[in-house]
């Protein structure tokens, strides 16, 4: 009897911390929310603009405000223990490198001062397998392989991702403190109201891709990214990267799968790595001459030359971190981007 009143009290002690996310609203965020109410949770406050009624109706705290203002995130780091830090802008334009570094860099640092002010003693930090995994060969690289930084500077995106690593790592050295840093690949599944990771299958379905690309990419289940995000408040190590991704495939791979589970044909035009790069940033130059948006980015064409392969041994060995069959969430993905965006009927 003994043995299991103290196993009930340490797990009533680990759901009732006061837990802090922001980015809460966003496709992470929602999976993440979920699954720690799930567990159980109490305490847990979400920092957005605007808060769903869902979540304050299962006892979520909303705390309106931004990462870049310091009287919010001062507000919003009292008395907590732990902070997730997903807030973040996705934007592959060059007209969005400014307000990237101003939420992830300038964002994360004050986030990170109001949080030691406050004594919050975990920090976990939603960062991107971009910073990590990007080669221009077929290589399945993992966390000790040594950051390509003269690739991701290339995209704003990666670049202001990967500063926002070194912020977060230059600010938690102190003794007691932990920082603890995800790094998920694509992100793909149901619920991606803002098409922050799944607009390349939507772009897909919508027959936007131009050409094959020759690269290569990993993609993960949100669920299965964010049940590694709730284990790491207990199970992560400090100042560690763990990556977060379930298949390497070309990409060739990737559109044979989705056009097989969608009915959509995959782009059939090839082209060597340096005439599809070209040809995208003369279409790009072509349509801003008219001051018109381009059917697609020419940086996103360029990434697409790479490949983004990696293992997930550290993130499953230390945060028990598993993945689901790719297929499953192809299909999760597919069936939600044509009821909220191309309705069922398309395409089909």
């Amino acid at each position: 009897m003994a043995t299991k009143t103290k196993s009930k009290s340490k797990a009533l002690i680990k759901t009732e911390r006061k837990i802090l996310i922001t980015g809460g609203t966003g496709f992470l965020g929602i999976h993440i929310v979920r699954q720690f109410l799930d567990a159980g949770a109490k305490n847990l406050r979400v920092m957005a603009s605007s808060v769903p009624e869902w979540m304050t109706d299962s006892g979520v705290e909303a705390f309106a405000g931004s990462v870049t203002k310091r009287e919010d995130v001062s507000g919003a780091t009292k008395n907590v223990e732990a902070v997730y830090h997903l807030a973040g802008k996705v934007s592959f334009v060059y007209e969005g490198a400014a307000q990237m570094n101003k939420i992830h860099v300038e964002g994360t640092r004050l986030l990170c001062e109001a949080a030691k002010e406050n004594g919050v003693k975990n920090f976990i930090l939603a960062s991107s397998s971009g910073t990590s995994a990007i080669s221009e060969t077929p290589e399945i690289l993992d966390e000790n392989y040594p950051q390509p930084v003269k690739i991701l500077t290339k995209w704003a995106y990666y670049a202001s991702k990967y500063y926002q690593e070194k912020t977060a790592l230059g600010a938690f050295r102190d003794k007691g403190e932990r920082l603890v840093i995800l790094n998920p690949s694509l992100l793909l599944g149901a619920g991606d109201e803002r098409l922050s990771s799944t607009k390349v299958v939507l772009d897909f379905m919508a027959k936007k891709l131009p050409t094959m690309p020759s690269g290569g990419l990993n993609f993960v289940d949100v669920r299965d990214a964010a049940n590694a995000f709730v284990n790491a408040l207990d199970k992560g190590r400090h100042t560690e990267r763990y990556l977060l991704g379930a298949a390497n495939w070309t990409f060739a791979q990737f559109f044979g799968r989705l056009e097989r589970l969608s009915g959509v044909s995959a782009p059939m035009l090839k082209m060597p790595k340096s005439i599809a790069v070209i040809g995208a940033n003369f279409v790009d130059s072509i349509y801003k001459n008219f001051n018109k948006t381009a059917p697609f980015e020419a940086s996103e064409v360029e990434m697409g030359e790479h490949f983004w392969y990696f293992d997930s041994s550290k993130a499953a060995e230390e945060l028990n971190f598993t993945t689901r069959d790719p297929q499953e969430t192809l299909n999760d993905t597919i069936k939600f981007l044509r009821e909220n965006f191309l309705g069922d009927g398309v395409f089909k």
